[in-house]
């Protein structure tokens, strides 16, 4: 894969799956913008990027705000020129039963996870479009495949990305912007130790087919793929990389 010349944005890239996805993306020679409310963690990866000898730039945006947005779409403008690739990364995980999801619970989950998806690739399409070329590559999880009996809001965004996938890849395949999605299964990163600890479970890699938890590299490696070249006739697809989770029971 090559990425040279390429500029990526990458939200909530200052860890985690984010972090993994920036580093993968400089790697293969994109320059990137990190867009992450997370300042610190924000700075902590754009210095591994230019470690790579890719330039990198922190971007602090919120990226339930659409005036942020607009911002990050505007520094990157600024600094680098285009647009290439966007990575909707940024999400969050709350566990709940049914009775105990209240409205805020519901709107946090639901904004940043889903109406965040959109408003930020809204947001790039007019840059994309203009260049006629360009890759959005969303994060879904294989828990918008699936139903659950304590994460009813976070499975609901997730399966919206999904759904949000396909229909934009149709509105905008004509542009020259392509749109996919990958959904994750458990990925060794912080949130899903802190999931754990709100469902008081402890972290089985032996239930899982392949007998093990996925890495934040192995989803990025799936990220970087799509948004490449070699995935130049892949539009409006779900990439799963759950270790075999979906395919059933062992």
């Amino acid at each position: 894969m090559e990425l040279t010349g390429q500029v990526a944005i990458v939200t909530g890239g200052g860890r985690g799956i984010g972090r993994a996805t920036a580093l993968e993306l400089a790697r293969l020679g994109a320059d990137i913008v990190i867009a992450e409310m997370d300042q610190a963690g924000a700075k902590r990866t754009a210095e591994e990027v230019g470690a790579l000898g890719r330039r990198a730039v922190a971007v602090s945006t919120d990226v339930t705000s659409r005036a942020d947005l607009r911002a990050m779409v505007d520094r990157t403008k600024a600094e680098f020129g285009r647009i290439d690739i966007l990575v909707n990364n940024a999400g969050i995980y709350r566990a709940a039963t049914t009775a105990d999801v209240t409205e805020e619970h519901w709107d946090a989950i639901m904004n940043i996870n889903a109406k965040a998806v959109f408003f930020a690739s809204q947001a790039v399409i007019p840059v994309m479009a203009a260049q006629k070329s360009g890759s959005i590559v969303s994060l879904a999880s294989m828990a918008g495949k699936i139903g659950s009996k304590t994460n009813l809001p976070y499975n609901a965004s997730k399966a919206a990305v999904v759904s949000m996938t396909k229909s934009l890849a149709l509105a905008h395949a004509g542009e020259g912007i392509r749109v996919n999605c990958v959904c994750p299964g458990d990925t060794d990163t912080p949130m899903l130790h802190r999931e754990a600890a709100q469902l008081g479970e402890a972290i089985d890699p032996s239930s899982r087919p392949l007998r093990r938890i996925g890495r934040p590299e192995e989803v990025a490696a799936a990220v970087a793929w799509l948004a490449s070249d070699e995935a130049s006739n892949i539009t409006g697809t779900t990439l799963v990389v759950d270790g075999g989770a979906l395919a059933g029971s062992r």
